[in-house]
């Protein structure tokens, strides 16, 4: 046995290596190992050093790539480095196109991706110019079509190559399967993902809606107790305070408080500003629903339009919400029609007070005047006053004659009322105090221009036509005198009372004529004032620097017409007697027959 194995081995290693003994070579390469070798020059790789194991490298990394250009990608440039071949393109199914590689080919393109599509999903033969042999070879899996590689060569590919290039296109088939499902699953997850989101937003939605569904019954509920109650305006804002938690109330159209329920109320409540409210209404008006001015979230009652009163929460701290504005709303529309209930009440109330107060100022009898003033709640049994209101600025329409009659009750008057033509006319069962009803009606109106005559003393019915004129006369007086607004009284005329109606005018004519007939004709030829300068004169009591500032002129032309008054008229303005008959005639001039012309 030993024999056998030196043997083989002597067989397989010869004596003679190279033409040289076993010992001649023993000592060759003793001495070769003695001295050094040249190392062996690195041989280029060529394309056939692209083997199975370059393969399987490549595999794996195309299964670990993620993205499906970046495979396609990773394929083409293995081909190109692997044999005879060269990618001339590359596509990727994407819905149901196919779409190019960005590292395809320009000049061909179109040519190329014209057969990959007459193809139809199957494999395929292809030519390039200057390239013989060409396939298009499609990437499947999964049951699908994934792209495909167009290959071409400047030869016949052999045997082993066509193997390769086979299994190239298998494993890139495989990874491009599996980046789909990756991908598909990743669009799974976001799809679920945002279905979940989806879900859950409609969960709170619906919460949402139901809860905003519960709210809306209870406030339907509440405020349905509150109509069935008829609790009226004070009802409506302890419902409203209940719901949302803040102070409520309503204020009529001119913004005094009818209503107030919840803490923090304002005592006394402020008086308010006739120009700032009418602005605040129509900011409001010109939105739609609720809207916010400083710390009140404020709405307005208008059924058909019209102005009845604002419905407002008090919210400093801004914690009104989508709830709050429903409440309100809904309070609101509650709200509107007991407002116009009252709004009828009152004008029913108005046109039987005007009626009665009609006949009451042409004379009427007073067995019926007495059964109709019962009725609406008014003694006419007490003595009383007739006051007479004009506001120039003002028409005196029924929104004029309510004005009027508000300030009257909130100074504390207890009347009846009508309106004529160009004024209002109250029956107060008391004597007018001197200025407040004057001053609360410079508050509503926004102006101070108006003026108030009040009669004397009425004891019996058929005595109101009288005093009615009486209650005009004062307020001619006191239209025509230095201060043209204000309350005038008739009792306090003293001596304007005997140049009111009733007086012989013919009389008056004479008097006047006597003592100014010179003056006026001077007047009425020169066109020039004289009368007027005397009337002046007298009403700021013969003060030169006053009449000269009233009748806008220099105190040296003021002396200057005095003067000619004198010489005209030939009375003296220092002799008492001229005096008082020139200023009494200048009055009746002014008063009774009306000034100039």
């Amino acid at each position: 046995m030993a024999g056998s194995r030196t043997h083989s081995l002597y067989h397989r290693c010869p004596d003679r290596v190279g033409g040289l003994s076993r010992g001649s070579a023993r000592g060759h390469s003793t001495a070769a190992r003695r001295q050094p070798r040249p190392r062996p020059r690195p041989r280029a790789r060529t394309p056939a050093d692209h083997g199975p194991r370059d393969l399987m490298v490549l595999s794996g990394t195309l299964f670990d790539t993620p993205d499906e250009d970046e495979i396609l990608r990773l394929a083409m440039d293995y081909i190109t480095a692997a044999g005879p071949y060269r990618a001339e393109a590359g596509y990727l199914k994407m819905d149901a196109d196919l779409v190019p590689s960005p590292r395809n080919g320009q000049p061909h393109a179109l040519a190329v991706g014209r057969r990959v599509r007459e193809l139809a999903g199957q494999d395929g033969p292809l030519t390039v110019p200057g390239r013989p042999w060409g396939r298009a070879l499609g990437l499947r899996g999964l049951g699908r079509l994934h792209g495909y590689l167009v290959v071409t060569s400047r030869s016949q590919p052999t045997e082993p190559e066509r193997f390769l290039l086979a299994t190239l296109v298998r494993h890139t088939a495989a990874a491009l399967s599996v980046a789909f499902v990756h991908r598909r699953l990743r669009e799974d997850a976001l799809e679920l993902h945002r279905l979940r989101d989806e879900r859950t937003a409609l969960q709170r939605q619906l919460i949402s809606v139901l809860a905003e569904l519960g709210y809306q019954r209870a406030v339907q509920g509440l405020m349905a107790d509150v109509a069935a109650s008829s609790g009226g305006e004070e009802a409506i804002t302890r419902a409203l305070h209940r719901l949302t938690g803040l102070p409520a109330l309503v204020e009529d159209r001119f913004g005094r408080l009818r209503s107030w329920t919840g803490p923090s109320r304002p005592d006394p409540y402020p008086e308010p500003d006739p120009v700032r409210q009418d602005e605040m209404l129509h900011a409001v008006a010109r939105q739609a629903g609720p809207v916010r001015i400083k710390d009140r979230l404020i709405t307005l009652v208008r059924p058909h339009g019209e102005i009845l009163g604002v419905l407002a929460l008090v919210d400093a701290r801004g914690e009104a919400d989508e709830h709050t504005v429903l409440a309100l709303e809904h309070a609101a529309a509650l709200l509107a029609p007991e407002l116009t209930h009252l709004r009828n009440l009152a004008e029913v109330e108005l046109r039987l007070h005007r009626e009665l107060v009609d006949d009451l100022l042409t004379g009427t009898d007073e067995a019926s005047a007495y059964a109709r003033s019962e009725a609406v709640g008014h003694d006419l049994h007490r003595s009383h006053y007739i006051v007479v209101v004009q506001w120039p600025n003002r028409t005196a329409d029924d929104s004029f004659a309510q004005t009027v009659g508000r300030a009257a009750s909130a100074v504390g008057m207890r009347s009846l009322l009508t309106r004529r033509s160009d004024h209002v006319v109250l029956v107060a069962d008391d004597r007018p105090h001197a200025r407040a009803l004057y001053e609360t009606l410079a508050r509503e109106t926004g102006t101070r221009s108006g003026t108030i005559g009040v009669s004397a003393p009425c004891d019996s019915l058929t005595d109101i036509p009288h005093h009615y004129q009486e209650a005009q006369r004062a307020l001619e007086v006191r239209r025509h005198s230095r201060e043209h607004y204000g309350t005038t009284f008739f009792d306090e005329l003293g001596l304007y009372r005997i140049l009111g109606p009733g007086n012989d005018y013919q009389e008056l004519e004479t008097f006047v004529h006597e003592w100014l007939g010179q003056l006026i004709d001077y007047d009425s030829r020169h066109q020039t004032a004289m009368v007027e300068t005397l009337s002046r004169y007298f009403d700021c009591g013969g003060n030169y620097d006053e009449t000269a500032e009233s009748l806008a002129i220099h105190r040296s032309t003021l002396r200057y017409r005095l003067q000619r008054i004198r010489d005209i008229s030939g009375n003296d303005l220092a002799n008492v007697e001229d005096r008082l008959n020139l200023q009494v005639a200048t009055r009746v001039w002014k008063i009774v027959l009306g000034g100039p012309g």
